[in-house]
């Protein structure tokens, strides 16, 4: 009988030394305070954001037909309708990302009653997504969960995982949670996948099939295309009336055509960098 005491007595003390060293459970995100999170995998879980850095809609010019497409998506979500999941792919620089938090913050705006929260999903996070899932569906709130630069290597499973919660798994995303992804690739996947080179009993139809069959989940394809030089200059002047920048119109357009010439690119981004190199210039708070 002391020997089971012992016993006992001994893996209570394992058991206790375990639960020590395991890391603690993530904390329970506060979203009546924030509008926002970061998710940072299974052992961190949610970091709240209380302030997205967002610029106000109107001022992405260039891409009326994908904002308005989102908008539309968007609102349904929020009012409680079906929608798509969302990929925005296309040309570096034209704003998908900056859409995506733009809409986000102008549908807050227009119905404070009903938030959105926006979560991101780190790339590097999209093999937990299934974990990050089974806490928001639990939750009242309504989610845009968003994947900046989405992109997978040949050899790389994770999109498997995101394939499943997109459409065709078993329990696939919960009802109060949409999927929003960036891109510079139509198809998230190489065109080949160095794992077939070798299988001839695999044709390009089979490859093609594979390549295509994540891009294929999302229901609503937004494309951004390069920036055409009047959308360049309108972005460059939005900005600069915002923000009350002290040139004249064509002293500030000249000086944001020998930027763009520098970098060699035009595009939203561009003349944003252009725009912070005037708010240091004339000491301009953000």
């Amino acid at each position: 009988m002391p020997k089971n005491t012992d016993l006992s007595a001994e893996l209570t003390r394992i058991a206790e030394a375990l639960e020590r060293l395991s890391p603690p459970p993530p904390k329970k995100p506060d979203f009546k305070k924030a509008r926002a999170a970061l998710w940072y995998g299974s052992s961190k879980g949610f970091e709240t954001i209380k302030h997205v850095n967002a610029v106000p809609l109107d001022y992405l010019v260039g891409i009326d037909s994908q904002k308005q497409q989102l908008l539309e998506n968007t609102e349904a979500f929020q009012k409680g309708f079906t929608a798509n999941n969302t990929l925005l792919w296309g040309a570096r620089g034209m704003g998908k990302s900056s859409l995506i938090k733009a809409v986000h913050q102008h549908q807050n705006k227009q119905n404070e009653d009903n938030p959105l929260i926006l979560i991101e999903i780190l790339r590097e996070e999209i093999d937990t997504i299934d974990q990050c899932l089974a806490h928001l569906k639990e939750r009242p709130e309504r989610f845009i969960l968003f994947c900046d630069d989405l992109s997978f290597e040949p050899q790389d499973k994770a999109y498997k995982a995101l394939k499943a919660v997109l459409e065709g798994g078993i329990i696939g995303r919960p009802d109060n949670v949409l999927f929003y992804a960036t891109s510079n690739q139509r198809h998230l996947l190489p065109r080949r996948h160095s794992e077939y080179e070798n299988r001839d009993y695999l044709n390009d139809t089979d490859i093609t099939n594979e390549t295509v069959s994540l891009s294929d989940r999302f229901g609503l394809w937004l494309g951004f295309h390069n920036c055409s030089n009047e959308d360049y200059k309108q972005m460059v002047i939005n900005y600069a009336v915002h923000y009350k920048i002290p040139l004249v119109r064509k002293e500030l357009l000249d000086e944001a055509h020998k930027w763009q010439m520098a970098r060699g690119a035009r595009s939203g981004r561009v003349a944003w960098q252009y725009i912070q190199h005037l708010l240091g210039k004339y000491e301009i708070q953000l």
